[in-house]
């Protein structure tokens, strides 16, 4: 009971992690479409560090899913949900080496790197075309600046967690 109490709490924190991110005006500084800074992957690190594996992936899936059904539609949803679980998937696979080979801030990088492969992978496919991969170099750069960020805030909290021994699951 716990377990899925803490995990819909989690849901709802990325659900407004999300929406706050609609209003932050990222695009009047750097004017690249698209571009966010990922804020409810905070969330989706925190799930993987401090839970499981199956509860990030269905934080991860029921944040896209809402999130869709809320702020967007079918396409959103399918972006949504094409970057996230490239992201997660990528997020998994570095937490293997965290420690050994990996920083919490490289984690975050390669997973908004591969948050946004996976995006222009679905719009290729949705549009029958492989030109939009021409964005690709561009939505990388800054998806390694936006994953520095959600590192850095991410490790930031993780830090206060475990210094009050908040983090007892």
């Amino acid at each position: 009971m716990r377990k899925l109490t803490l995990n819909s709490l989690l849901i709802s924190l990325a659900l407004v992690l999300s929406f706050v991110e609609r209003f932050i005006p990222l695009n009047l500084l750097v004017p690249i479409p698209g571009l966010k800074l990922g804020l409810a992957n905070i969330v989706t690190m925190f799930a993987l560090f401090y839970l499981d594996i199956p509860s990030a992936i269905a934080i991860t899936v029921l944040r896209c899913v809402l999130a869709s059904l809320i702020f967007g539609g079918m396409s959103s949803l399918i972006y949504s949900l094409s970057g996230a679980f490239f992201a997660l998937l990528i997020m998994i696979m570095l937490k293997l080496g965290y420690e050994k080979a990996f920083s919490l801030a490289g984690i975050s990088m390669g997973g908004a790197a591969a948050h946004n492969s996976g995006q222009i992978v679905a719009a290729s496919l949705m549009m029958k075309n492989t030109a939009v991969f021409a964005y690709l170099p561009i939505l990388l750069i800054t998806g390694l600046a936006t994953g520095i960020l959600t590192a850095i805030i991410s490790m930031n909290l993780f830090n206060i967690f475990e210094k009050n021994n908040r983090v007892k699951y």
